[in-house]
């Protein structure tokens, strides 16, 4: 397939994306859920979960595998320029009111599923048939743990922003435990891989890199970003200038990041929490949200719709391992967490919602359980009963939130429009 023929194919793909996406969202919100789970779901359905199983050769002409690479570049430059309207958004004097709660949180959401997914990849590992051949215990066992401790930070994000909690105690606590927790998964990830690459390096880059990024972002990038907003408040041409430089500190934050095998999305979000608050803060978000939202970030949900199955869960003693995966991974990042709020003083209300904002999983877990099956850590059962656990986890997070606080803003939660 040439070059022009991957390019015609991509805007009806985009379209029929959009379209999907756009039917999907409306029905979830008539059910209470946000739209970005319609998005997810969307995802699922274009690929061969329904799409695929229902009309098999239809499903691969219309998603030939020569223009995933296309999808996948759209899928990040949404994904990166929507992380960073949400670090634009990010509250810091909120997180440090709450301090204690936040690490205390962050920890639990991180050690409990761990510790959980560890003791079940260990008894896995000695069934068969859900790690390949050669994978030891010190490449599962740590590797599945990673796998139940992360949180869907972009849709926990996205929900966050979708229901005005961005500028919360509630949302701030759910976004810094989140990052955090991702962070850490990530860096467990990297110690995996490299530990199955026999590299070490690989570790090196992940955990000191993000040290040494987060650590240069805040004090020169800073400095740097100072200027790009003196230039933004000179008028609409350095408007438009500053915007533009901002737009290569973005595009190089997401390349480092995503270089030290970190994820792009961490580094889109810090630097914008670095960009100083103010009115060209705001006014990057209204230039780069809406467009971002509707044009480019339905792409990330549909990639990963694509490589998801569920056809492969299908006997019982499967089923059996799906549910004990799902309550551990309820128990241990929901419960958790809920636990830990409540030990630093945070009210019952306030504790659930942090749980139940945490305990989604999304497609960030697709992600880091796609480049599981790729580097042959997991067979595809085990990836397919995993991301079962993602997705339910994820569409638990909005009734068990507004079980706590109702479908409507309660007064006081939600910042004044």
């Amino acid at each position: 397939m040439s070059a022009f023929d991957l390019s015609v194919r991509f805007f009806l793909q985009l379209a029929a994306v959009l379209l999907v996406c756009r039917a999907v969202s409306w029905l979830v919100t008539r059910v209470g859920q946000p739209p970005v789970v319609g998005e997810m779901i969307a995802g699922v359905l274009l690929g061969p979960s329904l799409f695929g199983y229902l009309w098999p050769e239809a499903q691969k002409a219309f998603f030939p595998a020569a223009s995933r690479p296309i999808l996948f570049s759209g899928a990040q430059l949404g994904l990166a320029l929507y992380m960073f309207t949400v670090g634009l958004d990010f509250r810091f004097d909120l997180v440090r009111s709450r301090l204690r709660s936040a690490v205390a949180i962050s920890a639990s959401g991180i050690l409990a599923p761990f510790a959980l997914g560890c003791g079940i990849a260990w008894v896995l590992l000695n069934r068969g048939g859900f790690f390949p051949p050669g994978v030891t215990a010190i490449q599962a066992v740590p590797y599945l743990g990673a796998a139940m401790a992360i949180t869907a930070f972009p849709m926990l994000a996205r929900i966050i922003f979708e229901r005005g909690l961005t500028g919360t105690a509630v949302g701030a606590l759910a976004l810094a435990a989140g990052a955090i927790d991702d962070a850490a998964a990530w860096g467990v990830l990297a110690l995996v891989l490299a530990s199955l690459g026999h590299d070490p390096w690989i570790a090196v880059m992940a955990i000191g890199g993000a040290g040494l990024f987060v650590l240069l972002l805040f004090t020169v990038g800073r400095w740097l970003l100072a200027r790009i907003v003196v230039l933004a408040g000179r008028g609409p041409a350095g408007e438009r200038l500053a915007v533009g430089w901002v737009m290569v500190w973005l595009m190089l934050a997401a390349w480092f990041t995503d270089t030290i095998r970190l994820y792009a999305v961490f580094g889109a979000f810090f630097l914008g929490a670095a960009v100083p608050r103010g009115a060209f803060a705001k006014r990057l978000v209204e230039l780069i949200e809406p467009l971002t939202s509707s044009l480019l970030l339905p792409l990330f949900f549909i990639y990963s719709g694509l490589n998801t199955r569920f056809d492969l869960v299908n006997d019982p003693s499967l089923w059996l391992v799906t549910a004990l995966v799902l309550a551990a991974a309820i128990v241990g990042k929901a419960g958790a967490c809920y636990v830990a709020a409540r030990a630093c003083g945070e009210s019952h209300q306030e504790s659930m919602g942090v749980g139940s904002l945490m305990n989604a999983r999304g497609l960030m877990e697709l992600i880091i359980l796609n480049i599981g099956l790729e580097r042959g850590l997991i067979t595809p059962t085990l990836f397919s009963i995993l991301v079962f656990m993602a997705i339910t986890t994820t569409l638990m997070a909005t009734p068990m939130f507004n079980r706590v606080y109702g479908s409507s803003s309660p007064e006081g939660l939600w910042p004044a429009p």
